[in-house]
Order: C-alpha cells, then structure tokens, then sequence
C-alpha cells in the first residue's frame, strides 16, 4: 500500500496541513530565537564558590605577655609569611618587626553531584599562653570548618551545616531553617548567619578564641575586649590595630599549583602526615608550662580525639562525615566528581594509622 501525502489530499485538507506546518515552524523559530536570547546559567567557579560562603570571622586578640606580640599573635596570616616554607623558624619569625600580617585564609572546595564541601583553613604562627600553669603552646596553629551545601539549582546552592575544629574536637552546627538535624552526633549549635557590610552577602559567622585559636560558630567563641573581625574580600589586609573590626581577607587554594598540597611531602613543612614541622627554638615554652613539637596540623591532618571518622577525613571526604555527623534527608552522593585527595586517600589513610595522635 502506497503511502498517503498531500498531493493526495483534498483541497481543503491541504489548506490544513500547510497552516499546521506554517504554524510549527514558526513556533520552533520562535522557540530556538527565545532559547538564544535567554543566557544560559553560568557554571560557578570552585574559586567563586569558596568566595561566596567564606565566612564572617571574629578573632578574639589577648595583648598581654611577651608571646603575644603585642597581639599579633592572634592575627590570621600565610604560612608563607615570613617568605619561606619552613614550619621551623615561624615562631621565631613571627616577632621580627615588618613580617607580613595580611589575612589570608585557605580553601578547598570538593564536589559530589548533590553538595559541594567547603573547608577554611585558619592559619596562625603561634599557639601560645601567658602563664606557667598545665599547658604548652607550640609552634603553628590551624583550625577550620567544614561547610555542606547543597546543589538545589541555584548558582551557589543552599548551606546545610557546619563543622569546626577546636583543637582535637569537632563541634556541629546547622542554620535556622536547615533541613539536616541530629546524626550520630548532637549538634552543637546553631550557625549564625549575617549580612556582610562589605557586599551584603549573607553568610555564615566563625570565632575563634585567642592564643590557642579553637575555632567554634559565633557567639560559642567570641571577642572578648580586643579583637579583629575579618570579612571576606579579593584583597589581603594588615590590621592597622589590635581592636581592628573591618579586616579584608583573601582565599588562598590549597590545590593550587605549588600550594599546600603540593607541598604535603615537604620535609622542612610537614613532620608526618598533614602535622606541620614545629620546634622549640626561640622563647616557644619559656615562662611557660612547655614547648610541644610537631603540633598544628593541616585539613588532612584534622581528627576528632573520640568521633568516628578517622584522621583527615573532614578534608579528605566531607561525605562521609556528613552522614555520619547529620540525619540528612533526600539525596546525599559519596561519589566525588572532583576531589583532588582521592588519588591519595588510600596513602593517607594508611598513614592515618601509625600517625601521631592530634596533639592541637
């Protein structure tokens, strides 16, 4: 049987179907011209990602005592500030006169098809105290939080919780409104979030105690008396005093060619796995309780002395610890589409093993 086409339609019929074509194709030029003149929404750079939820940081400052500094001490800077990559000479270093002191905080951001995980890293020459009593200070200081946010189709997702690092203890927060609760452990708190005045962007509020820098969401940790508030920015600043509030700091990857994690096997850096190399040169332990060595560490070197997830895990897989931390509802991927540790996480979590204990 032969096929049917218009030419052997009756008049009217044709009349039809050549309107019906007409009308088609007109609607397909109108839709392929509305589908041109609608731009695309933009794919957000990790770098932008970061920029976007880094958060607002208040510094607690302590000026008292000669390791102090006169409070600079307690001012965030590069590890790199004294222009080299020696973990062994930053306590020294620190107390020369023109050192840098421009803020910069690190960064990595990890991504699976559903979150991204954002870790800030907080770097500090000096943990140290001012009296003789049951503690030691050393040198180096690193604390941090983790960020969850979820990919909901926005450009820069929705912030789901946080976790931070004090010293050997992890705490948990979530932001009004989050649909994460409870998980195998409690959370801590509640994540502050605030408009920054810099950009009116909302985010979420960080603190961090002076002298030994344990990092909790603000207010659980906040300035008491001098203190610096840093606000995220494109440009590196010096606080021009010790009660300086408005501080600009810049993000720094840690993935970047040649950075932090390039420089993971650096022996002058690292001691062993993610620990910063610190000794007891200089006045570090005088006047004081003791000098501890080998005692900052880095994200893969972050542990919780009595959770569960193992040593370097906040960094290495944020997924991982998220559904362990939080009850997550709906979708949570462990499958990393970019996660630059994965070609080392099972070194790492070798290395994890016979690690030193997290002393911070």
């Amino acid at each position: 049987m032969s096929g049917i086409g218009s030419s052997h339609l009756r008049p009217g019929r044709r009349r039809t179907a050549f309107l019906l074509t007409a009308v088609l194709t007109a609607t397909a030029g109108l839709t392929l011209a509305m589908a041109a003149s609608t731009p695309a929404q933009a794919v957000v750079s990790r770098a932008e990602l970061a920029l976007r939820w880094a958060p607002i940081h208040h510094q607690d400052v302590d000026v008292t005592g000669s390791h102090a500094l006169a409070g600079r001490s307690d001012y965030l800077t590069r590890i790199d500030f004294d222009g080299d990559l020696n973990g062994r000479n930053n306590w020294d270093n620190a107390a020369y006169p023109g050192v840098s002191v421009e803020a910069h905080a690190y960064y990595t951001v990890l991504e699976t098809s559903t979150h991204w995980f954002i870790t800030y890293f907080f770097f500090h020459p000096r943990d140290w105290i001012d009296h003789p009593l049951f503690e030691t200070e050393h040198e180096n200081d690193g604390e941090g939080v983790l960020l969850a946010v979820e990919r909901d189709g926005s450009t820069y997702g929705v912030l789901r919780a946080a976790v931070t690092v004090a010293h050997s203890d992890f705490y948990s927060y979530v932001p009004t409104g989050s649909t994460w609760s409870d998980g195998r452990e409690t959370i801590d708190g509640t994540l502050q979030l605030q408009s920054s005045p810099r950009d009116s962007v909302l985010r979420p509020v960080t603190a961090q105690e002076a002298k030994g820098h344990g990092l909790k969401a603000h207010p659980q940790y906040r300035i008491i008396g001098d203190g610096l508030t840093y606000y995220p920015s494109t440009m590196a600043e010096s606080p021009e005093h010790p009660d300086d509030r408005d501080v600009g700091y810049r993000l720094i990857d840690i993935f970047a060619p040649g950075g932090l994690w390039a420089q993971r096997d650096n022996p002058d850096l690292f001691a062993h796995l993610g620990t910063f190399a610190g000794d007891t040169s200089g006045d570090c332990g005088r006047g004081t309780w003791a000098c501890s060595t080998n005692s900052a560490n880095a994200p893969w070197g972050w542990d919780d002395r009595d959770d569960l997830p193992g040593r370097g895990e906040i960094a290495i897989d944020p997924a991982k610890l998220s559904v362990e931390y939080f009850t997550v509802p709906g979708e949570l991927s462990r499958s990393y589409t970019y996660n630059p540790y994965a070609s080392a996480a099972a070194a790492l979590d070798e290395a994890a093993r016979t690690a030193p204990p997290v002393t911070d």
